[in-house]
């Protein structure tokens, strides 16, 4: 699958998901919520997903990622008012 469709499917997931809930909600709700919708579209994803880390090709630890679908996509749900720069840096940095 190309990643412009696998990502228009994940975004048409994640839009539905708001749509059916709206705001509000703790993030486990919204998580769960996404694996139903994924699942639905016959996507293929590992929830809670477990990261390496490395520094100049060194492992320095571990981090996870709410998603990992199709082998190629790391998807990481916020439940936020707004996103700020440690929100951002976390999904930058995967």
């Amino acid at each position: 699958m190309k990643y412009e469709v696998l990502t228009h499917k994940i975004i048409g997931c994640a839009m539905n998901v708001h749509s059916k809930l709206g705001p509000g909600f703790p993030e486990v709700v919204y998580q769960r919520s996404m694996a139903i919708e994924m699942e639905k579209q016959g996507l293929r994803f590992i929830r809670e997903m477990t990261v390496e880390i490395f520094y100049e090709n060194i492992k320095v630890g571990y981090g996870r990622v709410d998603f990992f679908v199709e082998d190629a996509v790391m998807l990481e749900l916020k439940a936020l008012a707004n996103l700020e720069d440690p929100h951002l840096a976390q999904t930058m940095n995967y």
